[in-house]
């Protein structure tokens, strides 16, 4: 068989493709409508991860990952069909978080960039947007307080969580030789900063408020670069000169997703709870004793100091399970008794 018949088949299999799409999208519109008549959210993560889960047990020639992202924008594409949907994130754009929005809703949803973490929440809180994502930990860097804080008083519930691998880049229009300043945000800035002294050590390096801020000024200068990622590079046309120049390459942050939907349990999944403890001794090994007792595993815990209470703390928790589950129930029943006051976040499905 020639390229031309090769390419009449590529050009057949595309038809059928486009063919499975069309009655996919009808259905979609049934379910749409089903929907909307019993008050069902149209965004479903539970049902989200049933479809990725059976995509993962196919053997097929396409990339795992690659396979992903085709049917997250097919999801995303069809989720619109069913009701347009709006997505606030930390902004500005290009940023490591709007990477998560994109990996989590794919491309169809309008995001929104925000300009703090309070602006998120207060967005959908407001319902200006339907959903909001922020960063919640990193792996070399720790948690991220401002989330964290916003819990205490928001009704808004985890609804999802996200991790982006943090692959800093270098970005320019000039070749390297001829950088001669590096921008970026102080946390880019330090984590690149060994490749820096090796490989830019006359570069004079300019921090800015962002790594999107970066980028812009890399765009307009010369002889200039930025430290961003990979999607600052197509939205302000630059060139990736270096990739992956972070000196600890095991670098991810991980984001959540909040709403005002309660996801139902799929089997895998993760709740985020708060909680505060009686302040007298063994207060909190006997609330987190619950957990052990029921064999649940903690997979995260952080303090915060309450606002207006001196020396007084807050515990987040994430662990393993989801709220309708029996033992769960049974864990914060009787958690319930060892604890001043515990705020369910939410049961979401947790990322693989």
């Amino acid at each position: 068989m020639g390229l031309e018949d090769k390419r009449k088949k590529i050009d057949k299999i595309d038809e059928n493709i486009v063919h499975l799409l069309d009655q996919r999208a009808k259905v979609v519109k049934e379910i749409g409508n089903e929907k909307q008549k019993v008050g069902v959210p149209i965004y479903n993560p539970a049902r989200e991860k049933q479809i990725f889960d059976k995509l993962k047990s196919h053997k097929t020639a396409v990339p795992k990952n690659g396979l992903e992202s085709i049917f997250r924008e097919i999801i995303s594409t069809f989720r619109s069909m069913e009701k347009p949907m709006s997505v606030a994130f930390l902004g500005p754009r290009a940023t490591f978080t709007e990477m998560a929005a994109i990996k989590k809703f794919g491309h169809s949803p309008e995001l929104v960039p925000m300009g703090s973490i309070g602006e998120v929440f207060h967005a959908v809180e407001k319902g200006n947007c339907d959903f909001g994502v922020v960063p919640i930990e990193n792996s070399n860097e720790g948690s991220v307080t401002s989330t964290l804080d916003m819990f205490f008083d928001s009704t808004l519930k985890i609804c999802g969580e996200v991790s982006v691998v943090v692959d800093q880049c270098l970005l320019s229009k000039s070749r390297i030789k001829e950088i001669r300043k590096v921008y970026s945000h102080p946390q880019a800035l330090a984590q690149c900063q060994g490749w820096i002294r090796k490989n830019l050590p006359n570069a004079e390096v300019i921090e800015v408020s962002s790594t999107a801020a970066a980028a812009d000024k890399a765009s307009k200068e010369k002889n200039t670069a930025a430290i961003a990622s990979r999607l600052a590079a197509e939205e302000y046309g630059l060139d990736i000169v270096a990739e992956k120049i972070q000196d600890q390459l095991m670098n991810r942050t991980r984001f959540l997703v909040v709403g005002n939907i309660k996801p139902n349990s799929t089997g895998k999944d993760k709740t985020s709870m708060l909680f505060v403890v009686h302040h007298r001794p063994g207060s909190l090994y006997n609330s987190l004793g619950v957990l052990d007792k029921y064999r649940i595993n903690m997979t995260k815990i952080e303090s915060r100091p309450i606002k207006g209470m001196l020396w007084e703390y807050a515990f987040f928790v994430d662990f393993q399970g989801h709220v309708s589950d029996s033992k769960v129930a049974k864990a914060l029943n009787e958690l319930k008794e060892h604890a001043l006051q515990l705020k369910i976040l939410g049961s979401y499905p947790e990322e693989a």
